[in-house]
């Protein structure tokens, strides 16, 4: 069993002041806002300065989305990731990839998000897609309860995607009241 969802949300704020949020979402360990997230490294970060592309790999741990029982079979209840990022500041879309690199013999999460302009007001606003796979592995063979893990893992999904906006409107409103914006000004135009 494999479950997907896709979510769109669109940030009524111009591209640049949600890129610069997205950076700053996680914060500091103190002042974070989305719980889950233990703890955020940049492992890598090149700028591609003929294309004006900024590639990013980030190592994140996040306490594990699901059911206690799962945390207590698979003997831990943290799960390292994987995000990688892409940004392109010419064509103003920014893209990103998150697996999961621990606790794969029992769960795959996969979740790709972009942020582009928006059809309708490109200077104006930033849409936000976002897709998430959950595959349940070991209980496969069990696909009612399968089916419901990969349930309750998706809820968790949605829950901290839905803190995670809220927590880039507050940042992207924060930037708008400054007088420079803070925009990533080391980005190619």
């Amino acid at each position: 069993m494999v479950r997907a969802f896709t979510q769109e949300y669109t940030y009524e704020h111009p591209w640049e002041r949600v890129k610069s949020a997205f950076w700053r979402k996680f914060g500091e360990p103190e002042n974070r806002l989305i719980y889950h997230i233990v703890e955020v490294d940049t492992l890598n970060r090149r700028l591609d300065a003929p294309s004006g592309k900024l590639y990013s790999t980030r190592a994140i741990t996040i306490q594990c989305p699901g059911p206690w029982f799962l945390r207590k079979i698979a003997g831990q209840d943290i799960c390292h990731c994987v995000e990688l990022t892409v940004v392109d500041a010419r064509s103003q879309s920014m893209r990103l990839t998150t697996r999961n690199v621990s606790l794969r013999k029992m769960i795959e999460v996969e979740e790709n998000i972009r942020y582009d302009p928006h059809p309708e007001n490109p200077s104006g606003w930033t849409i936000c897609r976002h897709h998430t796979r959950i595959w349940i592995k070991p209980l496969s063979a069990l696909a009612s309860i399968a089916e419901k893990v990969e349930h309750r893992c998706a809820e968790s999904f949605i829950q901290n995607g839905a803190k995670g906006r809220e927590v880039m409107e507050s940042i992207c409103k924060y930037l708008e009241a400054q007088p420079t914006g803070l925009s990533c000004s080391f980005l190619p135009k």
